[in-house]
């Protein structure tokens, strides 16, 4: 049999970190806080790329790629920048057996070394926009870390762009959050929040940060991707400037978004449950596994025979695996993709055979039912979408189940403080305010939603008019 999962109710970490190893999807390497991305979950990583870089692409955008290492004196130049940062940097003093006359980061993010570029590239209004997309790693020197939600070094796309007005950099940051939320619902099938980040909890030299916002199987918030308005703050300290239509000098406005392999962990903590994950059709790297039972040696059997025209002809449109493996039981593979999260598996054994059906079995409902041969090809179709849409239906239900109104400071705390969940209320902008209820509940301020239009008695202020809010614990 296969290794056993920690029960969810019992200890969700380490529930989450169980599922990650036994589905085969990492492991911690050597060096504290980084991992090794195993083949099945590369495979997600994969398909997450494969669909945004074909949106970004769609969208005017190009990759590139920029340097791993950044020199100090650029992180250094844009000051909220360096502040955010700082704790996390590490540096190559050394190279070639000496000791480097300037210190190199290694890229916790790309604004600085992407904008030196832009002050050699960018002269003129007809040079704008430009619009750059990296796929790259990053190292951020994490304390407490967690496989794919938080290591050192992970993956992830980070966009650069630059703008004669800020009117556009306003319309690429909202287009590029609108093509996150699109990515998270319709692919990973988890509801989301589109909102404004706090003051402090901003990106660091941004003056505005847009973000996604999830809510995980323990009620907890993750936040799945961010667009940032820049401003003219990265432009001004590399001194980037161009001669506008009227042959005056200006500060060109930019913007940058991104999202990480932490994209894999959301799937993972959103749709998972005793037996493993559970992941959406759209991005799952074998949709339909396929399963012998008392499988014949000769190649010529109907079973084989069955099996072989499925993968090739019947299923050939769908990401189809035939699992013939001959050392393992079929009860191991039953568990096996079960943990691995298949949607679909598809049985075969003689009976089966004599009845002209296969037995199909969902992963998300670990519905069973028999379809005949000649119905393989629509069912399996019309299943692999009815599952996508349930995943997103129960995501989106439990969001709404565990999301809550308070009316005053006090509600707020004391909800923060006995049951997790997304609790909104009305809030004046106070960074104090904001702090002190983070060291009293562990809760941040995740966003102000988008959608939000009205406003209301502040919780923190009720002398004055505030914005919707939503506090939650995070990852």
């Amino acid at each position: 049999m296969a290794n056993k999962l920690t029960p969810m109710s019992k200890d969700f970490n380490e529930w989450y970190t169980d599922i990650v190893k036994l589905a085969e999807l990492a492991d911690h390497s050597p060096v504290k806080g980084s991992m090794v991305i195993r083949p099945y979950g590369y495979k997600l990583w994969e398909e997450i790329k494969e669909y945004l870089d074909k949106r970004f692409k769609e969208t005017g955008h190009e990759n590139a790629y920029f340097p791993l290492l950044i020199p100090n004196s650029f992180i250094q130049k844009e000051a909220d920048h360096i502040e955010g940062f700082s704790p996390e940097l590490a540096m190559v003093t050394h190279g070639g057996g000496k000791e480097l006359e300037e210190p190199l980061v290694i890229r916790p993010t790309s604004e600085t070394i992407i904008n030196y570029m832009y002050s050699k590239w960018i002269n003129s209004y007809r040079d704008l926009p430009i619009l750059i997309n990296q796929w790259a790693n990053v190292l951020r020197w994490e304390m407490r870390t967690r496989l794919f939600l938080r290591t050192s070094e992970f993956l992830w796309q980070e966009g650069h762009t630059a703008h004669a007005t800020k009117k556009e950099a306003n319309e690429e940051a909202l287009q590029m959050l609108d093509i996150y939320h699109e990515f998270v619902e319709d692919i990973a099938a988890v509801s989301v929040v589109k909102g404004i980040k706090s003051e402090n909890e901003k990106f660091a030299g941004a003056i505005t940060t847009y973000s996604i916002e999830t809510m995980m199987q323990d009620y907890k918030a993750l936040q799945a991707g961010t667009s940032h308005e820049l401003g003219q703050n990265f432009s001004k300290a590399f001194d980037i400037k161009f001669s506008d239509k009227n042959n005056q000098m200006q500060y060109p406005y930019q913007t940058s978004w991104g999202v990480s392999t932490r994209l894999i962990g959301m799937i993972i903590m959103a749709h998972g449950d005793d037996k493993g994950l559970k992941l959406p059709p759209r991005i799952a790297p074998i949709q339909v596994v396929i399963i012998p039972i008392n499988q014949a040696q000769d190649k010529n059997s109907d079973i084989n025979k069955l099996c072989d025209t499925l993968v090739e002809h019947e299923l050939k449109d769908i990401r189809c695996h035939l699992d013939s493996r001959e050392e393992v039981t079929p009860g191991f593979k039953f568990n096996d993709w079960e943990q691995k999260g298949v949607p679909i598996r598809i049985e075969i054994g003689p009976k089966d055979i004599e009845k002209g059906v296969v037995t199909i079995i969902r992963r998300d409902t670990s519905e069973k039912s028999t379809i005949q041969t000649n119905k393989i090809s629509e069912t399996v179709t019309q299943m692999l979408e009815d599952i996508q849409k349930n995943l997103l239906q129960q995501s989106k239900s439990f969001m709404q189940e565990n999301s809550f109104h308070v009316e005053n400071m006090d509600e707020l705390v004391d909800s923060l403080q006995n049951k997790d969940g997304f609790y909104s209320c009305y809030w004046n902008e106070n960074t104090k305010d904001e702090l002190l209820v983070k060291e009293k509940t562990k809760a941040t301020l995740r966003c102000y939603p988008l959608d939000a239009n009205n406003t209301g008695k502040a919780v923190n202020d009720v002398k004055v008019e505030g914005k919707l809010a939503i506090f939650s614990k995070a990852y």
